[in-house]
């Protein structure tokens, strides 16, 4: 549940405030209204749900989230009472920053300022940098020119280093997401044709009475495709300004765990989608009891004993049950016996009578009632027999005041049954209002499969370690692997709301996954540990040399790293081989080396190089950029895992067995040795290892024995 909320225009959005509370941890706890219907010149408000407290104003949100949040002292610096002040200072001038005579004269003074310095306070990123850089990312003026003037230099380069920055930089993506395209934060358009629409007119919808259902089974983790529902069902709810239900269908107890339940949770969190309140169909087993009975009394319903292969012979055929005009009293002394978990009552399911003969095989007498004696998750042994979805879902809808029931296209044939059960149970109970139904396509991507029967497969068989192995199309195996939830989230909204049924590629998710990344993440360095070559450099420092440099050239906000120069340094065996004797090349980082001496053993492997560096080279002209390592005691172990897909085939068919399409060549481990400043990285940090990829922590270092994890990060370019 979120904790405030943040309502502004939709054309004045409070980037600083809404960085703040990325910064420190609340980004997910926010719930965000961006409005039409009021003035673009009035202040942001800001409501605080734990007191009712109202807060006005860009300035003022922006110093409640930094002071709510994680990072308190370091924003404010209050450790500190003279940059302290400063950082006041300069969220005073923020709110004087507008478009007027006098804006280019105070952009000036800020560019002098940011002439010699990387931040505005201190040595690191303060509340004065998210309060200048959010009052610019609010300024089309900003945007459209100013930041195109040659004299403000260091004032754009600041800007784009913020910028970059991974929580400026989601706050700018969700920012165009919900513009589908409009001009954002960077001033640059979308291409229209890329982005799905949602702007679609729901049937009966009406301003603030709208509610919707996002309607898990609690029998596995959230996927890709549960993440498109979701957003789905919570963009219509924000769009009419009612609300959306997040209600677990915990209607099968033999898959059920509260396991499941928890992870669904903490996905939905990632994924920044506050339900307004959270119930489960368990809620209405009661009801629905009672109900059943009054179903059963007025024929509506029947007890039916037909072994199941045979029932669903009959089904297909069009024949009549011979149970399905049993007595009313033998069908209750029956449905007893079932709620009951007596041996006869386990040997009956009931069905709604509805029509054998239909074309449309799902009004066949459907079954609605099952029994189990499993324990259920919340309810442990008080029920022995549980509804099935087709028959709780209506009436929950229903009775949970749910206006729209948004469905993948799969259940197109299931709508009637909807309609039809629903129309039943009316009748029972009249104050059941009526659900209007919207279908929309269904997310499916290629390589892989979306069944939670088949995923918990793979978990069972040990073809994957969890539900959160990065193979799996899972939320949480996803952002394992290196996806970030800015490109889930926005990749998902281009999808739009379309009914065409596409089997989508995964490099277009991992191309917008790369632009956001890229411009944020430091940069290391890496050798193959079995194919390291050493190379001694005649010329190198007797004693190593250590030079402090930025983690990432273009981005002073990654921090910095120390790099060691020596007179012996490692590279990769393929480099090894592609360097001639003679040959002048660039070593990365440090400059140009004429390699006198390639040494080869008996089968071709180069096992050492001879090399002079030559400071004043020219890099342009050498053809071979090398990265290397330096030969030192502080280097550590990595192990590097690169993942493919889980199935060979692109698309599933009908007949298919899973077991003959698992790739059994899905994950690969490279033992490296990686540059000291990978100490520091913490798990679920992404890097680039330079000339190898990018990589995220999995496993962050805790000592010498144990190698530190980095998953490969897929950047979108076919193999």
């Amino acid at each position: 549940m979120s904790v405030a909320i943040l309502e502004f225009h939709e054309r004045s959005v409070p980037f600083g405030a809404l960085v703040c509370a990325q910064l420190g941890g609340l980004g997910a706890e926010v719930e965000k209204v961006a409005r039409k219907d009021i003035n673009p010149k009035d202040p942001p408000l800001l409501v605080v749900k734990a007191n009712g407290a109202r807060f006005e104003g860009a300035a003022t949100c922006l110093r409640y989230f930094a002071r709510a949040g994680s990072m308190k002292s370091k924003l404010f610096v209050d450790e500190n009472p003279v940059d302290a002040c400063q950082v006041d200072q300069w969220i005073d001038w923020s709110v004087v920053m507008k478009p007027g005579q006098g804006l280019p004269e105070l952009l000036k003074k800020i560019n002098e300022f940011l002439s010699t310095r990387d931040f505005l306070v201190g040595g690191g990123l303060t509340l004065a940098d998210v309060a200048v850089w959010g009052t610019l990312a609010s300024m089309p003026l900003w945007e459209n020119k100013l930041k195109k003037d040659k004299s403000l230099s260091s004032l754009v380069k600041w800007y784009e280093a913020c910028s970059a920055i991974p929580e400026f930089a989601a706050v700018v993506a969700e920012s165009k997401a919900k513009k589908g395209g409009a001009t954002g934060a960077d001033g640059k358009k979308q291409k229209e044709k890329s982005v799905g629409s949602f702007d679609i007119k729901l049937v009966g919808a009406e301003k603030g009475k709208v509610v919707t259902r996002f309607p898990p089974e609690p029998s596995g983790y959230l996927h890709i495709g549960h993440a498109k529902a979701s957003l789905m069902n919570q963009y219509f709810a924000k769009h009419y300004e009612g609300k959306m239900i997040l209600r677990f269908d915990d209607t099968n107890p033999s898959k059920e765990k509260d396991e499941f339940v928890e992870n669904i949770l903490h996905d939905l969190k990632s994924l920044e989608i506050h339900p307004d309140e959270t119930t489960y169909t368990s809620d209405h087993f009661p009801k629905m009891l009672v109900l059943a009975e009054k179903m059963i009394k007025k024929g509506m319903l029947y007890a039916d004993d037909t072994p199941v292969e045979k029932m669903r012979e009959e089904r297909m055929e069009g024949i009549d049950s011979v149970r399905r005009n049993r007595p009313v009293e033998e069908n209750l002394k029956v449905f007893k016996e079932m709620q009951q978990g007596t041996e006869e009552g386990q040997k009956h399911c009931i069905r709604v009578k509805l029509d054998m003969q239909n074309l449309n095989k799902a009004l066949r007498d459907p079954v609605c009632f099952r029994c189990n004696l499993t324990p259920h998750h919340r309810t442990g042994t008080t029920y022995k027999v549980y509804p099935t979805y087709d028959f709780a879902c209506p009436y929950v809808d229903s009775a949970e005041g749910v206006t729209h029931s948004l469905r993948t296209i799969e259940y197109k044939d299931r709508e009637a049954q909807f309609k039809w059960i629903l129309k039943l149970q009316q009748e029972v109970e009249p104050s059941l209002p009526n659900v209007n139904i919207w279908e929309f396509s269904r997310l499916n991507m290629v390589n892989t499969v979306m069944s939670k029967r088949k995923l918990q497969w793979f978990v069972d068989t040990g073809r994957v370690s969890s539900w959160t192995d990065p193979r799996f199309p899972t939320v949480q195996g996803l952002l394992r692997r290196g996806l970030t939830v800015p490109a889930l989230r926005d990749f998902i909204l281009q999808q739009g709301a379309s009914k065409n049924t596409t089997n989508q590629e995964w490099d277009k998710l991992w191309t917008l996954n790369k632009k956001l990344i890229d411009p944020v993440c430091g940069r290391h360095t890496a050798v193959v540990a079995d194919k390291r070559v050493p190379v001694d450099l005649v010329n190198g420092p007797a004693e190593p040399e250590v030079e402090i440099v930025l983690r990432h050239r273009k981005n002073p906000a990654t921090g910095k790293k120390a790099l060691t120069k020596t007179n012996r340094i490692l590279i990769d065996q393929e480099d090894a081989k592609a360097v001639a004797k003679g040959e002048e090349v660039t070593f990365m980082s440090w400059g140009n080396c004429f390699i006198d001496d390639v040494k080869t053993d008996a089968s071709g492997e180069v096992v050492g190089l001879v090399g002079r560096l030559n400071p004043g080279g020219d890099v342009k002209a050498t053809k071979l950029k090398l990265t290397w390592l330096p030969d030192i005691q502080d280097n550590l172990d990595l192990n590097l895992v690169y993942y493919d897909h889980i199935i060979t085939k692109k698309k599933i068919e009908e007949g298919d067995k899973i077991e003959d399409l698992v790739n059994p060549d899905s994950k690969k481990e490279v033992a490296a040795i990686g540059d000291s400043n990978c100490r520091n990285l913490q798990k679920g940090e992404i890097i680039q290892l330079e000339r190898k990829g990018y990589f995220i922590v999995d496993e962050a270092y805790l000592n010498d024995k144990k190698p530190m994890v980095l998953n490969h990060i897929p950047d979108g370019r076919q193999k």
